[in-house]
């Protein structure tokens, strides 16, 4: 293919997302929040922001959705979705973390109606309810002991 002809084509960009498992006496930290005038669940999660590395963005991201501060602990894993619905592509990247602290007096994301402790049993049975197959399959793996090292995850100033 010579260059004139990637010039005509559309670009590809999916969205690239964090997103953080935090658990505490068993139960995991989830999102509901409304998407489409849908009430759905997620895990903490949301787009990179310019100069912010992964990490930092799933500890912002946790912190503006839920009002909990969280130390990372594993790198969970990558995973790549495309909506079937509008074709729209996500690439997220998934920690594991432990709650550090509270702020109830903090106001959550546009959007957000409540952040929930849910066990892996009720996580599993809301999964029609869930914002993507991403929220399952990234809790799945967890549960599963898929962990890599935060540094598996680079950031190049």
């Amino acid at each position: 293919m010579n260059p004139s002809d990637t010039e005509h084509e559309a670009i590809f960009a999916p969205d690239l997302t964090v997103a953080t498992v935090v658990v505490r006496d068993g139960r995991l930290l989830m999102i509901e929040e409304m998407v489409r005038g849908e009430a759905v669940i997620n895990q903490p999660a949301g787009h990179l922001e310019a100069n912010e590395t992964l990490q930092q963005a799933a500890i912002r991201e946790t912190l503006e959705e839920s009002g909990w501060d969280v130390e990372l602990i594993d790198f969970i894993g990558c995973y790549q979705w495309t909506s079937p619905s509008d074709g729209r592509s996500f690439v997220r990247f998934a920690f594991s973390g432990r709650a550090s602290g509270h702020h109830p007096e903090r106001a959550l994301d546009f959007g957000i109606i409540r952040a929930l402790w849910q066990t892996p049993q009720e996580i599993s049975a809301s999964s029609a309810r869930h914002r993507s197959p991403l929220v399952l399959a990234v809790v799945d793996d967890f549960l599963a002991g898929k962990r890599l090292p935060l540094a598996a995850v680079r950031w190049l100033p």
